[in-house]
């Protein structure tokens, strides 16, 4: 098969689209004949070895997470997918690998893909997605009636929280970059702020903040929480991961695979009750320019990148 990958952390001159063995699924997991894949900021922070300490230094290493296709293969024990089943998920973060034409995933982290929903569509939710499910409803524990402030409400799990936060019967606010305040408003967000803008005097208290650039101060964010509200930012860093073991309400959070959960996003997607945005959309061949480009230039609330595979 062919797959994208690199020999050593580095920039994005590190990438290959090189010829490499067909994984074989072990227990409980699968192999997946990838149609679409999709990109995140975390593809090329593990490539540039931001997240060695849990990626490790094993070479070559393949690069990316998201992915939509069909079921090649199942391992020992797999017991929720058959052969030909279309299917999207996520590739394990010690391993990635779902820019290439054949992927392995562990059952946990794969959902049915809905008949109503592509497979360039699919390809970007799994880990925008079960990120903003899981913070909204599990981390926050949203519930119809409360507010919530979204800091970055345009981005990928931004734009997905929101429509997350709507459906459970919340209030949105959110700020996104200047120029985008009418397309928030559009989304259900109101009020919107800019980035540059401090939100405390404009939005007052709200039960969930929800930090998805990691960028908000958590003095502001405190200031803009009810008395028994909670700030959940999402950006790891070490300094938050101590302040989240301390009293108080702050949150550094992580997804965790769960099948459930990404199913219930795959689901209200396929029902229209999420919708996600593509910015542009490449052949395998053509990836390594366009995920350069993105790394270099990104425009929040542009929309997602997507690699195709025939």
């Amino acid at each position: 098969m062919r797959r994208l990958q690199y020999h050593r952390y580095g920039g994005p001159d590190v990438l290959v689209l090189e010829d490499a063995a067909i994984p074989q699924p072990g227990r409980r997991q699968i192999l997946v004949r990838v149609r679409a894949a999709s990109a995140n900021a975390m593809d090329w922070k593990i490539r540039n070895g931001e997240m060695r300490v849990m990626t490790g230094r094993r070479f070559p290493r393949g690069v990316g997470h998201d992915f939509a296709g069909v079921v090649e293969h199942v391992g020992e024990g797999v017991t929720r997918f058959r052969v030909g089943d279309a299917v999207l998920g996520a590739a394990r973060l010690q391993h990635a690998g779902a820019f290439a034409e054949f992927v392995i995933a562990n059952e946990r982290s794969v959902a049915s893909k809905p008949d109503d929903l592509s497979f360039e569509h699919a390809a970007t939710l799994p880990v925008a997605g079960l990120t903003a499910y899981q913070a909204v409803t599990a981390a926050g524990k949203l519930r119809p009636g409360q507010r919530i402030f979204i800091n970055g409400c345009l981005g990928g799990v931004g734009r997905i929280a929101v429509q997350v936060a709507l459906t459970a019967g919340a209030t949105v606010a959110g700020s996104c970059r200047s120029g985008t305040e009418a397309e928030a408003r559009h989304l259900g967000v109101d009020p919107v702020v800019t980035f540059d803008t401090d939100p405390v005097p404009r939005t007052g208290r709200f039960d969930v903040v929800f930090d998805t650039a990691g960028t908000l101060p958590y003095g502001v964010a405190r200031q803009m929480l009810t008395l028994h509200g909670c700030i959940i930012d999402i950006v790891p860093a070490a300094s938050k991961f101590a302040r989240s073991v301390l009293p108080g309400p702050f949150k550094a959070f992580m997804a965790r695979p769960d099948s459930e959960d990404l199913q219930r996003v795959a689901d209200a997607a396929g029902r229209g009750e999420i919708v996600t945005r593509i910015a542009r959309a490449v052949a395998l061949d053509d990836a390594i320019p366009a995920l350069a480009e993105l790394e270099t230039a990104p425009t929040s609330g542009g929309g997602k990148l997507v690699i195709t595979i025939d």
